[in-house]
């Protein structure tokens, strides 16, 4: 497809009509499920683009019939596999379905980028063809976590280890921005997981951020103990990657361990199956609580563009609700906010120097963090 065509105005920053570009080779069921799942949920919104990216003999293998008039195919020669080392194969592999999407962005002919395949390889993508936003030291992977009274937005969950004080006061920003802009919610409440309920309680980053945030203008209620995240104490938490990812993890495998013991006791006698018959309805509904494919994907918040990390095992349901978390990153300006937020200039061109360096440190600690979906059913891969 000719890419000139894909180049659109915007009115004031304010993106009316964006275009995801959606990385068609990544993931465990791409193409197929990517494909399917990109060009099902484009059916049904014109008011979005969306530009599927990758081999585009593989990709036409999977479309029924014509295209749909606002979806196109942009051809991409490589991917990156799970066995490479993310940093090295993006340099490398210039002609990677990751890259081409985040080129796309970098070039102003899409407005974000969904993908479903390896977290690393996205992170350093991203950083190393986008840049930082002027004034973020270092991005942030967020997730919306489920609770008892809806989603809040959880991060750093594997962009970055060993963040300061001064990196959670960012996160922190950035987390807000995106809770009220894409959730809805009003001057969110933000907190930091730490060890203690008392404001200040944890190491000297958590004492440096407290410092900080109290000074912020957000509306930081202190911390948050992890007993509490399931009862939406704050609609913005912040942490370090490694206590963030440990977390999800946690949530996941404990999850899943108390689904076990339910088949379990159900599948085990008479009782047990005469229980699960009349319990189906309320458990019905608890999976509908934790149907982690409706978070869609995680935000890297903090980049030159959108970018939305979803979970290596999505299939086709999941990558339409990727898709649309990333036209709502971009309708909503949420990276121009970021930049605005810290005082940078507002010219797309303004320089953000960034060393291989970083690039690596930012994608070998994604590789370990994997695809953030903490719930139930589902999780980091």
């Amino acid at each position: 497809m000719d890419l000139e065509t894909l180049s659109r105005g915007t009115d004031e920053g304010h993106v009316a009509r964006p275009r995801v570009a959606v990385d068609a080779m990544g993931g465990d069921h791409a193409p197929e499920e990517v494909v399917r799942g990109a060009i099902d949920w484009a059916s049904s919104h014109d008011d979005v683009e969306v530009i599927l990216v990758g081999d585009e003999r593989a990709i036409r293998r999977h479309v029924d019939g014509p295209l749909p008039t606002h979806v196109s195919i942009v051809h991409a020669s490589e991917t990156v596999a799970m066995e490479e080392q993310p940093a090295t194969a993006v340099r490398r592999k210039r002609d990677a379905s990751i890259n081409v999407c985040m080129r796309l962005v970098k070039d102003g002919l899409a407005d974000a980028v969904v993908t479903a395949g390896h977290t690393g390889a996205g992170v350093a993508s991203a950083i190393l063809n986008l840049k930082r936003l002027p004034g973020v030291d270092r991005p942030a992977l967020a997730v919306q976590m489920v609770t008892d009274s809806g989603p809040f937005v959880f991060l750093d969950i594997g962009a970055n280890p060993d963040s300061t004080g001064e990196n959670l006061y960012q996160y922190a920003h950035m987390g807000a921005i995106f809770a009220e802009r894409v959730l809805g919610v009003s001057d969110p409440r933000v907190a930091l997981l730490s060890i203690g309920e008392e404001k200040g309680k944890g190491d000297a980053r958590i004492a440096r951020a407290t410092e900080l945030l109290d000074g912020s203008g957000l509306n930081f209620t202190g911390n948050v103990e992890g007993k509490d995240l399931v009862h939406h104490m704050a609609d913005v938490v912040v942490c370090d990657a490694v206590v963030g990812n440990v977390t999800i993890k946690f949530f996941e495998g404990l999850s899943g361990f108390i689904f076990d013991l339910f088949r379990h006791e159900f599948r085990s006698s008479w009782r047990g199956r005469l229980a699960g018959l009349l319990m189906q309805p309320s458990i019905g509904r608890i999976r509908g609580i934790f149907d982690y494919e409706q978070v869609g994907g995680s935000p890297l918040l903090g980049v030159r563009g959108s970018v939305i990390i979803t979970h290596g095992r999505a299939r086709r349901r999941m990558i339409g609700y990727a898709v649309e978390v990333g036209a709502a990153t971009a309708r909503t300006r949420v990276p121009e906010l970021i930049r605005e937020r810290f005082g940078a200039p507002s010219s797309a061109n303004a320089a953000a120097a960034i060393g291989d360096d970083a690039a690596d440190r930012g994608a070998d600690a994604a590789d370990e963090a994997s695809t953030p979906m903490a719930t139930m059913e589902g999780g980091p891969r």
